[in-house]
């Protein structure tokens, strides 16, 4: 991941036009993940920041249709993969056949090759196919015998993982996690919320959705917040809140500079996405946890009492001056 070049801030009226069609996105896909808002919302970021998520949760919470509800809304296509100990990294990459009527090599793209992806269950799979994920989600690229593959834009990979279930799972290298953009927890529906998912609120399949716009549209709003204008003194900011993981006592190691441009980046975003196109403290601040977190290391000791990565960058947003208000 490596900053934009940058450019003009886009205009008023690009701001507000792109602000109401993300609105809209938003809303569709609330209309089949009820009652989640902020995780809709920070997912949508994601897509614009040309990040990925990893969704870390208990099963049942809807883990997997909010993904197949954002691929419907944008008239993506999406690929579902299902990791299992005995996947091959071909299995997700894809491989090249020998044809006998071409006398030649042909190329089959496996299921990475769509816009949105699906990895369900990820830490199920084995180091070596976790492994297979990497080159795509950071370059946009599959190399399968020398070759490099393009896949569609705009990507997103979408991860699930279970963590109450240990049994048969392998963890996720700190390699593999500073390649997620996010890492957010659906949690469980309000009181509320349920009741109205058991009337049948939710009677449609994600799939029969209808699409607010399509893949080219999403592609400009993905370039339209590469444009958004962070001042100075945010750049400053977001830099002393990695440092201060860096140095905080209960870090083994702290967040690295492609965190800092990721943090930036989901920034820029999630501004667009509010109808700004400039960055405020706030932004940062709200997405410090979901950007950062996962990407700590926390010190045995740490780990012993059980200090949670999020308690850490919370105590750290406590911590650091938040810069004077600015504007673009």
């Amino acid at each position: 991941m490596t900053p934009e070049t940058p450019t003009d801030p886009p205009g008023t009226e690009e701001i507000a036009a792109a602000a109401g069609l993300v609105g809209r996105l938003a809303r569709n896909v609330e209309s089949i993940v009820l009652g989640k808002p902020l995780v809709v919302r920070l997912t949508m970021t994601a897509l614009l920041a040309e990040g990925h998520v990893l969704l870390e949760d208990v099963p049942g919470v809807g883990k997997t249709t909010l993904a197949r509800a954002m691929a419907a809304s944008v008239q993506g296509q999406w690929r579902r993969i299902q990791f299992t100990p005995d996947l091959l990294p071909s299995d997700v990459t894809g491989v090249t056949i020998f044809n006998q009527a071409t006398r030649g090599f042909e190329f089959h793209p496996g299921p990475v090759f769509a816009n949105i992806v699906i990895a369900d269950e990820i830490n199920r799979a084995s180091p070596k196919t976790q492994s297979a994920l990497l080159e795509v989600m950071e370059e946009r690229t599959v190399t399968v015998d020398g070759v490099r593959h393009g896949v569609p834009r705009p990507f997103l990979v979408v991860a699930t993982q279970n963590p109450i279930e240990m049994d048969g799972t392998y963890r996720l290298p700190e390699a593999q996690l500073d390649r997620f953009l996010m890492k957010l927890a659906v949690g469980y529906p309000s009181e509320a919320v349920e009741i109205e998912v058991l009337r049948g609120a939710v009677s449609r399949s994600p799939e029969a959705l209808p699409p607010v716009t399509d893949t080219q549209v999403v592609a400009q709003l993905v370039a339209l917040a590469r444009r958004v204008h962070v001042a100075d003194p945010l750049y400053g900011y977001a830099v002393r809140l990695a440092n201060a993981t860096r140095s905080h006592p209960r870090v083994r190691i702290g967040v690295s500079p492609r965190g800092v441009i990721a943090l930036t980046r989901a920034a820029c975003a999630y501004a667009l996405t509010d109808g700004r196109g400039y960055v405020v403290p706030e932004d940062l601040k709200v997405l410090a946890e979901p950007v950062f977190a996962h990407r700590l290391v926390l010190s045995p000791d740490a780990q012993v009492r059980g200090v949670a990565p999020g308690d850490v960058v919370r105590e750290i947003l406590d911590a650091v001056p938040v810069p004077a208000p600015v504007a673009a």
